[in-house]
């Protein structure tokens, strides 16, 4: 199934049913004969099918408008974050190659500056009035790259990850199925659709037949007045949005009772906290990437809150050797910790990165893809994320695992927030430092000592993974997307509010 086909399909069952809510909102119609007649302005514009499309918008429905024409027309969507600055922005320009770049009145100052060669329009310059409805002719074939994200680059240079039609639409049934949607659902699109995330709520929205409410930026006052006026019933957010929502008047009265969360890793005790606030009839952790959607599926959020369940209803996994190198079939022992890999049989999955061979050399072996994580099994055969291989801690001989540390800490009544990395040691190799942002009305210092009194108590953090070192910030680096940025602070890049050095390794 092609995208253009699935918005023209659920039109056809659902003509006068809302799909677009919010200021600007459009029934199933009017949304399939918009994007009709956006994709004739988007060729009049010189773009053609196969050619790509890059989206550098705040986000909200004209994004997604934009995004499903290019689908009408064959050609390739390729959003880019708004937050990129001029020098990251042109690298993906030139990798992309784009025939036409749309931007906003919030981007178009960067992309100036970025200098880029492709054509440049305006988003209030391509106006689809006047123009006629109806399909353009042929449909895209399933095969053919409907959209191509950009990893966040939190490693390097960002990928680009081209996605088939069928990948798109496969990902976006298992999303249903997986996060137990309903037809007619209303869901809140603030997701940025740069981020597969997004993308997933909306397409999804789409073939459910349900009702996208679009948000352009996060803003936690205006989330809650959206969801009550549009009547929200399901969430797919990322942990941090669920952690400011919470703390957010009249939140827990919005009635939504469908949750889901992907991106980073949630915590028992946030997990804990959502499940006490609303009640909510599902809350599922959704483990997977840009690569491959869906890798596991934790369906029961309030039992086993932070557990990533296993394989979702197209994939397939396995726990590998953690080492560089090892192949598809060294599996470990139950219970050891092991790096997870997927099938790329799965019809979630790409096909390979846009031009690099030397990243798909190093992600895709023998038919897998090599997620660069660390998980281990429990008894009832569910998988426990661990973390990335490339964050490991190894502190005096120790392999320590930040997540697992950072869990513990968070659940200090000082501490609003926690990122914990390794930075060298004269005598330990790595020392575990623990940044943390002091609860609202604490004094840095005092938060400190505070966590200082907690980390002996019995929290079930053995001693030789206590923090050496803990350090107050006023905020975790952060992409825009919630995934906590490491390297900038194993890099230095940070303003120290207080220090305190808690001595060496407890015995």
């Amino acid at each position: 199934m092609d995208l253009a086909t699935a918005l023209a399909w659920t039109a056809d069952r659902h003509p006068d049913r809302r799909a677009v809510g919010g200021a600007r909102p459009m029934t199933y119609r009017e949304w399939d004969a918009r994007t009709n007649q956006l994709a004739r302005v988007l060729a009049e514009q010189g773009v053609r099918p196969g050619d790509r499309l890059a989206l550098f918008l705040a986000g909200g429905e004209p994004l997604a408008t934009l995004h499903l024409a290019a689908q009408k027309l064959g050609a390739v969507s390729v959003p880019l974050s708004s937050r990129l600055s001029p020098e990251e922005l042109a690298y993906c320009l030139g990798d992309a190659d784009p025939a036409l770049l749309v931007t906003d009145e919030t981007t178009a100052s960067i992309a100036e500056k970025a200098g880029s060669a492709a054509t440049h329009r305006d988003v209030g310059e391509l106006t689809p009035d006047g123009q006629p409805d109806g399909a353009l002719g042929s449909t895209p074939s399933e095969d053919a790259t409907s959209v191509m994200l950009y990893t966040s680059g939190t490693t390097g240079r960002p990928k680009g990850v081209p996605r088939s039609h069928r990948a798109e639409h496969s990902a976006a049934v298992a999303h249903l199925v997986q996060s137990q949607l309903h037809q007619g659902e209303v869901v809140l699109g603030v997701m940025p659709m740069f981020h597969t995330m997004g993308l997933r709520s909306l397409v999804a929205s789409v073939v459910c037949g349900g009702t996208w409410v679009p948000q352009a930026r996060f803003d936690a006052a205006e989330s809650v007045r959206l969801m009550h006026e549009e009547g929200v019933t399901a969430l797919y957010l990322v942990p941090t949005i669920y952690w400011s929502l919470l703390r957010q008047e009249g939140f827990v009265d919005t009635g939504a009772q469908r949750l889901a969360y992907a991106g980073a890793a949630m915590t028992p005790a946030l997990a804990e906290q959502l499940a006490e606030a609303l009640r909510p009839q599902v809350l599922v952790n959704h483990y997977g990437s840009t690569e491959i959607y869906t890798f596991t599926i934790g369906p029961d959020g309030m039992r086993k809150p932070g557990c990533a369940g296993r394989a979702g209803v197209f994939s397939r996994v396995r726990l590998v050797a953690p080492e560089v190198g090892a192949p598809p079939d060294a599996l470990v022992r139950p219970g050891e910790q092991g790096q997870v890999i997927a099938s790329m049989a799965s019809p979630e999955a790409f096909a390979g990165y846009w031009k690099r061979p030397d990243a798909n050399e190093k992600s895709i072996r023998d038919g897998w893809y090599y997620t660069g994580d660390l998980a281990t099994e429990d008894e009832d055969g569910d998988l426990w994320v661990a973390g990335r291989v490339d964050d490991m801690i190894n502190s005096g001989g120790e392999n320590l695992y930040p997540d697992e540390i950072e869990a513990v800490l968070v659940r200090c009544p000082a501490v609003a927030d926690v990122c914990v990395v390794g930075l060298p040691h004269e005598r330990w190799g790595s020392a575990v430092t623990a940044f943390v942002v002091p609860a609202d009305g604490l004094a840095p210092e005092h938060a400190l000592r505070e966590l200082e009194r907690y980390i002996p108590g019995p929290i079930g953090l053995p001693s030789l993974k206590w923090p050496k070192r803990v350090v107050a910030v006023s905020a975790i680096p952060r992409s825009a997307v919630g995934k906590t940025l490491r390297r900038t602070l194993t890099a230095g890049d940070y303003q120290p509010l207080a220090e305190l050095d808690l001595g060496g390794p407890r015995a």
